[in-house]
């Protein structure tokens, strides 16, 4: 699925068209690809938010496929053998931050499905020191969420400096969210949902979330730590008054509406702390995925042909998709 124009979802701008089979550059693998999630940085990407410059492109960045292929000197995965490929396309490996191990804030950072052709697809191909082992075992359509959602929830709730056994809040609740509340109730945590979906509500509460409620509630108690996964600005100084005294708010998306002003004393005073999550590691993927077998995570997931690329990124939009869409060739 190829996108030549962004533009709204509605316009569907993504078109099937056949495309010449990737030949994999020395140390690059060839993937064919079994499953694609569809992660709201695909739409972000389609409708322009992220620049113009990217197209033409193949979307997707949360891939499960097969090796098929090796290009020279490339060792590192046997043919045949499972693998993941995640946001994080490849870095400089000489920049600073490379050498101090914040790859994702590499200057020369190329992402999948921006700078690279990604997962909407029925191959795609990538260096091989920036995919990830996936166990055999694993089914291709849970999996792939984990690649995206997945890596970046398990980074912010890292960010948010959630202590094992504390209170967190997590607002919006998506394909990312549904996966870091199982890693935080695998931390003991007690999670505090802010959404306004009903359905979202009910997913939540089956994922063993101690209270849900919107976005506009108070907490009964106040929260050590938030993650705000909704690209809503107008949440941030609402998190950050439901936060306790030296409590820190993580901002998970890529983009984000505009902030409205804060009142230092009321939404910042005693030492409470706002970031942003950039991206990902590869440390950070491998982290989630040795928790992604302990805990196990079980993601939610409904399947789509490839063909329905547009129609799930327009459900996407509307907030219509339970847990994750992933999509299949």
């Amino acid at each position: 699925m190829m996108l030549e124009k962004c533009g709204p979802a509605e316009s569907e701008p993504l078109r099937l068209a056949d495309v010449p089979l990737p030949e994999p550059g020395p140390r690059e693998i060839l993937v064919r690809v079994l499953a694609c999630g569809v992660c709201h940085t695909d739409l972000h990407t389609v409708e322009g938010d992220l620049g113009n410059d990217c197209v033409p492109i193949i979307p997707g960045h949360e891939i499960i496929g097969v090796v098929e292929g090796a290009g020279e000197g490339s060792q590192r995965f046997r043919i045949g053998q499972r693998v993941g490929l995640a946001w994080l396309h490849r870095t400089c490996g000489r920049c600073r931050f490379c050498r101090r191990g914040q790859e994702n804030l590499c200057d020369s950072a190329r992402f999948t499905g921006l700078h690279a052709h990604g997962g909407y697809a029925e191959y795609t191909k990538a260096p091989e020191d920036f995919a990830y082992e996936v166990p055999e075992e694993a089914e291709a359509e849970k999996a792939a969420p984990l690649m995206c959602g997945g890596i970046v929830g398990y980074r912010a709730l890292e960010l948010s400096d959630i202590r094992r056994g504390g209170r967190l809040g997590l607002y919006g609740f998506g394909a990312s969210a549904h996966i870091a509340i199982q890693v935080a109730r695998h931390w003991g945590c007690e999670v505090y949902v802010f959404t306004r979906g009903e359905e979202h509500k009910l997913h939540a509460r089956d994922l063993g979330a101690h209270w849900v409620g919107d976005a506009k509630d108070s907490p009964p108690e106040r929260l050590d730590a938030a993650v705000i996964f909704a690209p809503a600005g107008w949440t941030v100084p609402l998190a950050l008054r439901a936060l306790d005294r030296g409590g820190t708010l993580a901002l998970a998306g890529i983009t984000m509406t505009s902030i409205p002003e804060l009142d230092y004393e009321r939404d910042l005073y005693y030492e409470r702390t706002v970031r942003s999550v950039t991206a990902s590691t590869r440390r950070d993927g491998e982290a989630l995925l040795r928790l992604a077998a302990e805990i196990p995570i079980r993601t939610d997931t409904t399947a789509y042909p490839l063909g329905e690329a547009n129609r799930v990124l327009c459900a996407l939009k509307r907030r219509a998709v339970r847990g994750a869409a992933v999509l299949l060739p």
